[in-house]
């Protein structure tokens, strides 16, 4: 290292820089001053190896998670306290075989590596790792020259945190939501790669979460089915003062009508047929914590009143007693469905509706999100690189625009089972687990699912009305107009015969087509006369 390049740096120490500016400038010197392919810093978490800033790696490698376990050339770096090098000719496999962003695109491999674990406060902290396309680059005053930066990534991780710390003390103090020295928010600070994404929507989101997490009032997320509403729930749970006390989920689409009040607010013996002991409910069992009711549009009318009566009091009554019981639950809740439809249906209570929508958080859908789709991409072919056994699973770059360009009806979750099936799609077709594995736009199979440029919503989902002569259903009887109600049933229920049709009876891909909750669509054909 040069004396330009530590003045440069140490510049940038006592400069107040964003976060991930600072780290990002550092990393960009560092593959400058050894001339290499790319270099990485990674945080160590639980087991798995994230990265936080790459430079020379496709950008969808911020998304992966390495686990330790898995890849034996970072457990060995991990394990040693100096500079580790790994020869060309190691039959250890390399991480990043693949993953280097070259010009021609090609998936090329490493043919040189080394790296160095970093201690933070002398705790083991994370990795910093350099690969070359080139055999030779790192030699003895390379690996000499490492040893001596590694000790200004050390300052420039410290500073980073701890400016970090600060600022977020600093805004929750200022609206008086915590005290100053209140360890939990230190411990969570950094705690935040769950929720995967660096689009401006979804850090402006997260910056809201964390605000209205540390007080108690009821929070609503809506959006699309796949967006992550789960997650969300346990990030406003970890950031909460309530984070130390059970987080219990209810998925309220699951509960059949007979059993929902006793599984939310329990029952005594002999409540009802087959009660043959006193059992708490979900409320009970979030007691201090919080408590998540997922699909909550779908709470039966009965239940709803006991549930409003909980948010009003802090009382519930469990199914066959007649004494009321205090509890202490945060509640939030999440849809995917417009309640403010259902209020207007007369299927979800008004009363309710504004108990649990005091704070309603609109959580962005994944084509809103820009460039977070190659980041969570990342994170699944990791994934199903290691539950495959492959040894590279990667992106062609066509693939990559394909996944930016594709409209994500079923958001992340759609974009998780996408990846798996192109992956396994590409070993049935020869591809082997021994050499790096490319995916490309077929094996993701977008195209049959994409709507045609310029429609303005999926035909499947609100078919073209035939003209009069040839309408499926009567809109007119001899006595007069079908009421609106009638026609619109007669509408959907065509238009679930037609994609089921379309999918051969399958209900799962009916309701992807649809749009729709396959729990959902499945009480909509009931109600609607439909075998399901």
């Amino acid at each position: 290292m040069n004396t330009h390049d530590a003045a440069a740096w140490l510049v940038d120490l006592t400069t107040e820089l964003p976060s991930n500016l600072r780290l990002q400038r550092l990393i960009g010197g560092l593959r400058a001053h050894f001339r290499c392919g790319a270099v990485a810093l990674l945080r160590l978490e639980e087991g798995h190896l994230q990265p936080l800033v790459v430079d020379g790696l496709v950008s969808e490698s911020l998304g992966r998670r390495f686990a330790v376990d898995q890849h034996p050339r970072l457990a060995a770096i991990l394990a040693r306290g100096e500079v580790t090098s790994f020869d060309h000719d190691s039959q250890l496999p390399d991480p990043y075989d693949g993953l280097l962003d070259t010009l021609v695109g090609e998936p090329l491999p490493v043919h040189d590596c080394m790296g160095i674990a970093l201690r933070v406060d002398g705790r083991p902290w994370g990795l910093l790792t350099l690969d070359a396309l080139q055999t030779g680059t790192f030699d003895a005053a390379a690996r000499a020259s490492l040893a001596r930066c590694a000790v200004h990534v050390e300052a420039a991780v410290r500073v980073t945190r701890l400016e970090q710390q600060v600022h977020a003390l600093s805004r929750a103090s200022s609206l008086h939501l915590i005290e100053p020295a209140d360890e939990q928010l230190l411990r969570s600070a950094l705690d935040d790669s769950e929720i995967l994404g660096q689009s401006e929507a979804l850090l402006r989101l997260l910056e809201e979460v964390k605000v209205v997490a540390s007080s108690d009032l009821p929070v609503l997320l809506l959006g699309e089915t796949g967006v992550g509403k789960e997650l969300f729930a346990r990030f406003l749970h970890r950031h909460s003062t309530r984070q130390d006390k059970p987080l219990v989920h209810v998925n309220c689409a699951a509960l059949p009508e007979s059993l929902a009040e006793s599984e939310l607010f329990g029952h005594r013996r002999g409540a009802f047929s087959g009660a043959v002991t006193d059992r708490p409910g979900r409320f009970e069992a979030a007691e201090g914590g919080t408590l998540f009711l997922d699909e909550v549009g779908e709470l039966p009318l009965p239940v709803q009143a006991k549930l409003l009566r909980t948010l009003q009091n802090g009382e519930i009554q469990r199914l066959g007693a007649d004494e009321p019981r205090r509890v202490n639950v945060r509640v939030v809740a999440a849809t995917n469905r417009s309640l403010r439809e259902l209020v207007r249906d007369g299927s979800f209570r008004a009363d309710l509706y504004h108990r649990l929508s005091v704070y309603p958080v609109p959580i962005p859908p994944l084509r809103e999100r820009g460039d977070d789709v190659l980041l969570l991409a990342g994170r699944f072919l990791e994934l199903n690189r290691a539950r495959l056994g492959v040894r590279s699973l990667r992106l062609s770059a066509n693939a990559q625009s394909a996944l930016r360009h594709y409209h994500w009806p079923g958001n992340v979750r759609e974009l998780e089972h996408v990846i798996s099936r192109a992956a396994l799609k590409a070993l049935s077709r020869g591809a082997s687990r021994n050499d790096i594995v490319t995916l490309e736009p077929a094996l993701l199979d977008l195209d049959a699912q994409q709507p045609s440029p310029g429609a303005a919503t999926p035909v499947a989902a609100f078919p073209a009305i035939p003209p009069a002569r040839t309408f499926p259903f009567m809109p007119f009887t001899p006595h007069g107009p079908i009421p609106l109600r009638q026609a619109l049933d007669a509408c959907q229920r065509q238009t679930i015969e037609a994609a089921l049709a379309r999918h051969r009876g399958q209900w799962a891909g009916a309701a992807r087509e649809l749009e729709m909750d396959p729990s959902n669509l499945h009480k909509l054909a009931k109600r609607l006369g439909m075998k399901a």
